[in-house]
């Protein structure tokens, strides 16, 4: 095997992304199809971008939660954290998602029907649960056992005896974990936490398969009806590419800065 590259050659893979980008920015200018097919669209820019921030948001508050079980000293919490994570890891995205919208959403809508019944309140349809919001579930879920290794490997990262000397000091274990290992593991924990967040993005595009108008579904949807197929899908791959090569891009940049960063 050769040499790893050095981080000054400069990227043509870069220039040719860029090129190809200029190229396809010129069709969606100057011609009127690729125009309207880009308006048309980019409604659903705007609810990927909510699936994926609420989704992601919601995965790591739980991804967290499911790492400091993992590592806690009462086995029971451990052994359920582990078969919580092993068993959602092992569901494609897709299987999860139909089987949240239509057999978890509705087990729940009955659950607070329930609830609601015994309180003598005025009980709710499975309808009202909205489709964007068990796509949602279902990519916090789904995302939530994955962030969870991430989590746990940024923590056992830290020095085991950082973690001994502030016991020493007195400090109780949310004061080790504010102060001591949190602070050192998120250096180790954000570079994968972004990969993550840039496969969101991606996956979010399987929300389509529940109606949700994301850009996906309104390309199908667009596609349909003009029968232009390869100047619609040109324009459903720019977005996602745009996007995600633009956090990609932010993403190494922020790595370099935090190897370069002291302590």
């Amino acid at each position: 095997m050769g040499k790893a590259p050095k981080d000054s050659e400069f990227p043509w893979w870069l220039v040719a992304a860029a090129g190809l980008a200029a190229f396809f920015l010129w069709r969606i200018v100057t011609d009127d199809l690729y125009t309207q097919v880009l308006v048309t669209l980019s409604r659903g820019v705007w609810i990927t971008l909510f699936v994926t921030a609420v989704g992601f948001s919601s995965a790591c508050m739980i991804g967290l939660g499911l790492a400091v079980g993992s590592l806690s000293r009462y086995r029971l919490l451990r052994e359920g954290t582990r078969f919580y994570i092993e068993i959602v890891r092992g569901l494609p995205i897709i299987v999860l998602l139909l089987y949240v919208a239509f057999v978890i959403a509705p087990g729940l809508v009955a659950a607070v029907n329930w609830g609601l019944d015994g309180l003598g309140m005025e009980t709710i349809r499975t309808r009202d649960f909205p489709l964007i919001w068990r796509a949602i579930l279902a990519l916090t879920i789904g995302y939530s056992a994955f962030i969870a290794e991430v989590f746990r490997a940024g923590l056992q990262s830290v020095d085991e005896g950082q973690v001994e000397a502030a016991k020493a000091l007195g400090l109780n274990n949310w004061q080790r974990f504010r102060f001591i290992v949190f602070p050192q593991a998120i250096r180790t924990i954000l570079p994968p936490l972004g990969n993550d967040f840039i496969a969101m993005i991606k996956d979010s595009s399987l929300v389509s398969v529940l109606g949700v108008m994301d850009i996906t579904q309104l390309g199908k949807i667009t596609a349909a009806g003009n029968f232009r197929y390869f100047e619609t899908y040109n324009v459903v791959a720019y977005l996602y590419l745009l996007m995600t090569v633009t956090l990609s891009l932010a993403l190494r940049r922020f790595e370099r800065h935090m190897s370069r960063k002291p302590g």
